[in-house]
């Protein structure tokens, strides 16, 4: 019979205590998952995989180290604790370091109420790749499209055990299915490509393979003939599904560990202003559904909402215990963990204010100027926030779309274009980053 999570984590913490460990920590995660890829209507690829994964760090005074194995005999349960400890002993101290204090430690572990599992039975192989033909197919059904480069679909579940030495026990599992779809129009250089993809926790959430195959087959005609725009500055409306990169600057910039190595563009800006006034951005691990949703952090911390940016204003940094007190200040529960690392800050899902325009008012509000679908690239100055990524889009005159464009490159300052954001009301409910399209003003635009 296979060992609980449970049990394994509580193996590697006797184990632990044995060899000599301090303190120590202990996390157990158990994954299966399945995709599945056709291409012209033929299986082209299928893969499974499964197994369990531990993971044990081991605290001695200000000193630490971890190890991680897949293997979970006895034997090896032991080995792990003992080569923790040797590599322990002879660690750099860091006073950082340390479990939270039992107090801090989060009295409710069920995951039940944030819905993070489907309990429908796993779906087989052969519906996984009647899903992807289905996609498949869908595609080829829109005039223009030339041929899919590749249609999937999968679904996987994992389950996580986290326990402490000094008193935390528990974990919780999720769900995922996915179906997504790359579809290609024109021939030899004059090819382009776009997709469309979906994810859910729950089964019945997914949009249909067809829904999926048709939106990748309307986007990428709506392709064909792309050119470079002109060069200049012009404001820039970032679609929906790529204006969370620009927020995910943001979130780099105010995780602890950038803090902490003062090389963050944001490191002199706390309760400053760098959203615009009716702008807040905010953290919630508690979104039933969510895929970042979880009830304790890497460190056994209850996980609550938060807010990141209040009405402009940066509010604070996302820490977990060892960043925290590095800064004097309060983890924020925002520590991730695999089995074989340290726990880091991290965020969960985050939602930007919406604003009270769709995209094609934001598209007239802006004349002309370029919509961008899709990026490639970066070059992100960590500590000044000098900002340049290559895009690709379609031009807009007079509030209207006038043509594709790729092959171009977008440049400004992450401090300016933030300050300045206006959101459109389109984001999707579901995501984990929740932002919808973003336009920003007097970007340089490097296309013909």
């Amino acid at each position: 019979m296979a060992k609980s999570l449970q049990s394994l984590t509580d193996a590697l913490l006797k184990a632990a205590k044995s060899a000599g460990a301090d303190a120590a920590d202990a996390i157990a995660v158990n994954g299966t998952s399945v995709s599945i890829d056709v291409l012209n209507g033929q299986l082209e690829h299928a893969e499974r995989s499964e197994g369990v994964d531990i993971g044990l760090r081991v605290l001695i005074g200000k000193r630490q180290a971890c190890v991680s194995a897949s293997d979970t005999s006895a034997g090896s349960i032991t080995t792990m604790a003992e080569r923790a400890v040797a590599m322990a002993k002879v660690a750099p101290e860091d006073d950082s370091i340390g479990l939270a204090e039992p107090d801090q430690l989060a009295k409710n572990r069920d995951a039940g109420a944030l819905d993070l599992f489907d309990p429908a039975p796993d779906p087989d192989p052969d519906t996984l790749q009647q899903n992807a033909c289905r996609a498949e197919a869908a595609a080829l059904d829109i005039t223009g499209v030339s041929q899919v480069q590749s249609a999937s679909s999968g679904y996987s579940q994992s389950r996580i055990h986290l326990a402490t030495s000094n008193g935390f026990s528990g974990g919780y599992r999720r769900s995922s299915y996915s179906t997504s779809c790359v579809a290609i129009c024109g021939h030899g250089a004059e090819m382009e490509r776009d997709y469309y993809g979906d994810g859910r926790i729950y089964q019945s959430d997914l949009q249909s393979p067809e829904q999926i195959g048709q939106i990748a087959g309307q986007r990428t005609v709506e392709r064909a003939g792309s050119r470079k725009p002109p060069s200049g500055s012009f404001p820039v409306l970032f679609d929906e599904r790529i204006a969370s990169s620009l927020i995910g600057h943001l979130i780099t910039a105010t995780n602890g560990s950038a803090i902490v190595r003062g090389s963050s563009w944001l490191r002199d800006r706390l309760d400053k202003q760098i959203l615009p006034k009716n702008l807040s951005l905010i953290e919630n691990p508690l979104r039933p559904r969510a895929f970042s949703s979880r009830p304790f952090d890497g460190e056994g911390l209850p996980t609550s909402s938060r807010t990141i940016v209040e009405n402009g204003v940066l509010t604070g940094w996302t820490l977990d215990l060892a960043t925290a007190r590095k800064l004097g200040l309060q983890s924020t529960a925002n520590a991730s963990r695999g089995t074989s690392a340290p726990p880091s800050p991290g965020v969960s899902n985050i939602a930007l204010t919406q604003g009270d325009k769709s995209r094609a008012q934001l598209l007239n509000d802006m004349g002309t100027g370029l919509l961008v679908t899709s990026m490639i690239g970066m070059s992100i100055n960590a500590t000044t926030g000098d900002y340049s990524r290559g895009a690709s889009g379609f031009w807009v005159e007079n509030g209207a779309i006038c043509y594709p464009v790729n092959e171009c490159t977008i440049a400004g300052n992450l401090h300016d274009m933030l300050a300045g954001l206006i959101p459109a009301n389109d984001a999707r409910s579901h995501l984990s980053r929740v932002v919808p399209s973003l336009l920003v003003e007097g970007l340089t635009l490097a296309g013909a």
